[in-house]
This record gives C-alpha cells, structure tokens and sequence, in this order.
C-alpha cells in the first residue's frame, strides 16, 4: 500500500470542466440575447433622434427672419399680436421639448456605448423591457419613476399651499 499513489477522481474534475464550459456558454447566449436586443432598442433611438432632428430643423426653417416678423406685426391689430404671440410661445415650448427629448436620446445612446443602458439611474436593477419599447431613453425603472413623480406632486401641492 506504501508505493502506490492515490488515485484522482477523474469523472468529478471533467464534471466540473462541463458545467464551467456549460456556464460559459450560457453567459455568451444571454449577453448575445441582450445585444440582439439592445440593438434593436438602439435603432430605434437613431430612428426617433432622427426624426427629432428633422423636426427641429423644419421648424426653425418656419421662422420668419426679423424684417419679415417686423413688417407682420407692424399690420396687425392686437388680437391678431396677440394670436402671434401665443403661437410664438407655443412653437418655443414645443422647440424645447422636442431639444430635450433629443438630450435624453442622446443620454441613452451614451449608455449603450458604456454598458449600462437599461439599468435604473436611481436603484441600479434593470430596467423592464417593456418599458424600454415604450420609452427606450428610460433612465428610470416603472417603480423609481413613480416614486419621483410622487415626490413632484407633493412638492407642487406644498408650494401652492
């Protein structure tokens, strides 16, 4: 018994080697599912800044350059200054909004490029896959983002008080 060496159980370590292999393979598949559909999300956050874009530049391309603005105003009467106004108003907010939405798109695409685009900015889970078809420049998941718009409503209910 003295002379022999002791023999190494061979089936646990190739056991081992398949479940590592195993895992591996499975860690490949799901970051290639999440590539898949991530890229999908990413077109269509190209597509939507794109359009965006087009909007903002047809819509400043509807400005009236200052002498045409001053010889309108200078025929109006001040109901019709007043409608002009208010369209101007309007076509600024909407300008500002559609710039925002073009700041958080770009925000995403960033965080695609850094890997961690789907993730909530607030508690770190992954954001639901439904709410980024919905919305893909979610930086929020469903229940942070319904704790913050909690938080808006009270802080304008005690401002108004």
């Amino acid at each position: 018994m003295v002379g022999r060496p002791a023999k190494k159980d061979t089936k646990s370590t190739a056991s081992r080697g398949k479940k590592s292999e195993a895992s591996a393979s499975s860690k490949k598949a799901a970051e290639s599912s999440q590539e898949n559909r991530y890229g999908a999300l990413k077109e269509i956050l190209l597509a939507k800044r794109e359009a965006l874009v087009q909007e903002i530049k047809q819509q400043l391309g509807q400005s009236l350059t200052d002498e045409q603005q001053r010889r309108l105003e200078a025929a109006m009467d001040s109901g019709d200054q007043a409608l002009v106004d208010l369209e101007r108003e309007m076509g600024i907010s909407l300008q500002e909004m559609r710039n925002r939405e073009r700041r958080m798109i770009d925000d995403a695409l960033d965080s695609l490029e850094e890997g961690s685009y789907g993730m909530c900015a607030e508690c770190g889970e992954e954001i639901g896959e439904k709410r980024l078809l919905a919305l893909p420049f979610a930086r929020l998941c469903v229940n942070c983002q319904s704790k913050k718009e909690l938080m808006e409503k009270i802080e304008r209910s005690e401002q108004r008080t």
